[in-house]
């Protein structure tokens, strides 16, 4: 059966609400077991949880001291993790941006999933908030949860390396069904993680680089922090661009705008759904979170996959006249007029931004320079990437 299937099949039967009518739950699968894995059963093995303190929560954290790292889960065999949970003591932005997590499928050295622990999760910017989607949650803004499939062959290894500058108390649990074997061929989790340290003026931010292999392009979150001299400004007219198969000037597909492709429209407010949502919109701080999780309108490609965001705002005229006389980068791209929208790329002569017969009063498209982070979601047939490793820790903190 063709692998990127199996894997929607597995995200249909996990995630998606309308199909849990169709799953049989009440039917008991044939070789397979049930484990979960914390600081009170670290094997996940038979039998063997909650031994310490006559099992009156003998060992239910651990404090991971700063510079250190723990494991999480070493498992042999063949399984899916369905969900994991944690929380830890500190949960700054800082904090959740230099703490991350790393996951390695079936003995590869290089992690499959390598990303800070609060983007992970879906916490963008390190702002915890209460909410819930089809793939992460957190219900009181004091958790971590991840409910997204994650199948393995051989062995499963996740770590937490703490490199903040606080002790951290952890509490966690990953929980798993323990397979004889997949029956049939399988696709691996994946989670990519960037920001847009040394992006210019015109320069599309990369939610996810080129990416080779066969798999599924699973969604995103992503931060912005708006720079100040844009003031009041809309920053979300950039366009998400996914490059399927080959696409190298011109994707296969394009959206219309930010707020529209989290699926709401005329600037954003805070929501929270199953498949998208806007997590944070603090217009004081010019910061900005949200989602959008490709469950029920999947995304598949076969050779490679490339994924953009355009840095794109817009405003008046003469507001962008003194973001540029304040120093403030900006290009104007297209003028929306009674008339349509006029193509300033396209029209070469037309007058300059200073230029009095460029026109007043009407809405400006203009690429802009903001501080935009993300972490990208994918199944892959392998069980690591060409992608690039995790930036260091001075780059991810950039901004915040």
């Amino acid at each position: 059966m063709n692998k990127i299937f199996t894997i929607a099949t597995l995200l249909a039967l996990f995630c998606s609400s309308a199909s849990l009518k169709a799953q049989e739950l009440y039917t008991l699968p044939a070789d397979a077991d049930t484990r979960w894995v914390s600081f009170e059963n670290h094997t996940g093995k038979k039998g063997k949880g909650g031994m310490e303190n006559k099992t009156a929560k003998g060992h239910s954290s651990e404090w991971v001291n700063a510079g250190k790292s723990v494991t999480l889960l070493d498992f042999d065999g063949a399984g899916v993790i369905n969900r994991i949970w944690m929380t830890i003591i500190d949960r700054n932005p800082e904090a959740l941006r230099a703490i991350h997590i790393e996951m390695y499928w079936d003995g590869t050295s290089k992690p499959a999933v390598s990303a800070p622990l609060g983007d992970f999760f879906g916490i963008g910017l390190g702002r915890m908030t209460a909410f819930q989607s089809a793939l992460f949650t957190d219900p009181e803004g004091r958790s971590f949860n991840c409910y997204a499939p994650m199948p393995f062959k051989r062995h499963a290894r996740i770590v937490l390396v703490n490199e903040s500058k606080q002790n951290q108390l952890l509490f966690y649990d990953v929980n798993l069904t323990k397979l004889k074997k997949h029956p049939r061929d399988i696709a691996y989790f994946h989670a990519y993680w960037s920001n847009s340290t040394g992006r210019g003026l015109g320069e599309d931010f990369e939610i996810l680089p080129k990416v080779n292999g066969k798999g599924r392009f699973l969604g995103t979150n992503i931060g912005v922090i708006a720079d100040k001299v844009y003031g009041d400004t809309w920053f979300g007219e950039g366009e998400v661009k996914t490059y399927l198969d080959g696409d190298k000037d011109y994707p296969t597909l394009n959206g219309t705008g930010t707020e529209d492709y989290i699926g709401s429209a005329w600037n954003l407010g805070p929501f929270s759904q199953l498949y998208q949502g806007a997590t944070v919109v603090d217009k004081q701080k010019k910061q900005f979170a949200f989602y959008r999780y490709h469950i029920p309108d999947p995304i598949y490609f076969h050779t490679d996959c490339r994924v953009t965001i355009q840095q794109m705002g817009g405003a008046g005229r003469d507001l962008i006249r003194a973001i540029a006389k304040a120093g403030g980068k900006v290009k104007p791209v297209s003028v929306m007029t009674a008339n349509g929208l006029i193509k300033l790329l396209d029209v070469p002569s037309y007058p300059d931004l200073f230029d009095d017969k460029f026109p007043a009063d009407e809405w400006v498209n203009f690429y802009r320079v903001d501080n935009y982070s993300a972490t990208a979601y994918f199944y892959l047939d392998k069980p690591e990437s060409n992608l690039p490793a995790l930036p260091v820790l001075a780059e991810r903190l950039k901004g915040l």
